[in-house]
């Protein structure tokens, strides 16, 4: 499986995606990969989420991921329908330690350096900042990536299509999530 730094690294910006219907699931992770977007994920936010990481998972091309895991058994109900990476909205030591177990890429959220600190003893040095905007936007990332410059970020949370360059301009950031992508598709 491939690490979480490969994924990010994949595309500039992964497509968080809230899906009610499972019938839209495969067209639009075709029209996804189409446009260059490879690694997609979808949060379990809805019903249907499962269905949906099942079904995009058939689409070729497509790399799906499972977002806003919680807890053990989100993880393993996401892995057993086909989810390849998990992202969680923060960082918990028994969810990271489930995931390092599993060998199952992992992009924990981080908003502090006391979150970047729990990561880092648990071994990890990817994770997704959140709620990005919310959080301080640029300039507390900048902060933070400053003292920890092994890490690598990927900021969700209120980027949008115009803001993206602004963070991806900056060295720490691999890519951003953002769910203006599947707009109108």
């Amino acid at each position: 499986m491939t690490g979480i730094d490969a994924l990010m690294r994949l595309s500039p910006v992964i497509p968080v995606l809230i899906i009610e219907d499972p019938a839209r699931a495969q067209p639009l992770a075709r029209a996804l990969v189409a446009r260059g977007y490879p690694v997609l994920e979808v949060t379990l936010r809805t019903p249907a989420a499962l269905e949906v990481i099942a079904e995009m998972a058939k689409v070729e091309g497509a790399i799906v991921g499972a977002g806003t895991v919680l807890n053990a058994r989100d993880l393993d109900a996401s892995l057993s329908v086909g989810a390849r990476f998990i992202v969680s909205p923060g960082l918990a030591q028994p969810l990271a330690e489930a995931a390092l177990a599993r060998s199952v890429p992992f992009l924990p959220g981080v908003a502090t350096a006391s979150d970047i600190m729990r990561g880092l003893d648990l071994g990890l040095d990817r994770f997704k900042f959140f709620p990005a905007v919310a959080a301080g936007g640029i300039p507390a990332l900048k902060a933070l990536a400053a003292p920890f410059a092994q890490c690598r970020f990927c900021p969700t949370g209120g980027i949008t299509e115009t803001t993206a360059p602004d963070w991806l301009a900056l060295e720490a950031v691999l890519c951003v999530g953002g769910s203006w992508v599947a707009a109108g598709l």
